[in-house]
């Protein structure tokens, strides 16, 4: 006769009535203090900046502006972009006038509104004589590249035309500041010299700067910027 073998059941219900038997304590979890804590975090992540923090942070802020302020120093970041297109244009002006000697047969340095040696020539009415030779300024100051321009040289006869479209113009143009720093032209007619002059505004470019090019360009003032083909820029 067989006897049924007993079942022993599996179930959740068996398996805690013998850790209860055996005296295992029973887990436990809390869902009101677990569901307080999670809604408590919830809370904090959404907590703002204090008065005092946000105190903090524009102090901080402000520091640091103060402190790109004095070590980039923007004016003269300015001045020295200025003094960049300076030496940019005086070196364009050289090349276009080296260019118009070297091409043209009969070469006229002075060809209008005044004569070499006796006059020079300013981008800027009233531009500041900053010339080796003392002379009185050419009332012509246009732009135009025929003769008549604040650069008296007929730069359209060039063959092939004028390598500029207009004579350049200091980059603080027609303001009052700008006769200080305007563009100066000076010949000699004989020689078939010329020099070109620009005051530099930075303290980097000026004499004495980091990258001075005033007392370095060969030429006869250490305060002013020279170029030109005249051997010791002296006119």
């Amino acid at each position: 006769m067989l006897v049924d073998e007993p079942k022993v059941s599996t179930s959740w219900g068996s398996y805690k009535a013998f850790d209860l038997f055996l005296g295992y304590p029973q887990p436990t979890f809390d869902f009101a203090g677990s569901r307080h804590k999670i809604n408590r975090m919830i809370t904090n992540t959404k907590k703002g900046f204090t008065l005092i923090e946000l105190l903090i942070v524009i102090a901080i802020i402000a520091i640091l502006a103060t402190a790109v302020v004095l070590i980039l120093n923007p004016a003269q970041l300015f001045a020295q972009a200025r003094d960049s297109q300076r030496i940019s244009d005086l070196a364009t002006v050289r090349g276009a006038v080296v260019l118009y000697l070297s091409t043209v047969s009969s070469p006229d340095l002075d060809s209008a509104g005044g004569t070499c040696g006796t006059n020079y020539w300013g981008s800027v009415t009233g531009a500041v004589e900053n010339l080796t030779v003392t002379g009185t300024q050419s009332a012509n100051t246009a732009r135009t590249v025929a003769g008549s321009g604040w650069v008296p040289v007929d730069l359209a006869s060039v063959p092939g035309g004028s390598p500029l479209s207009a004579l350049p113009q200091d980059p603080l143009g027609d303001e009052a500041s700008s006769t200080a720093s305007a563009y100066t032209y000076s010949c000699d007619n004989t020689n078939k010299w010329f020099e070109l002059n620009a005051n530099m505004e930075s303290s980097r470019y000026a004499s004495g700067g980091g990258d001075d090019v005033e007392s370095t360009d060969g030429g006869s003032a250490y305060s002013i910027y020279e170029v030109g083909n005249d051997p010791g820029l002296d006119l």
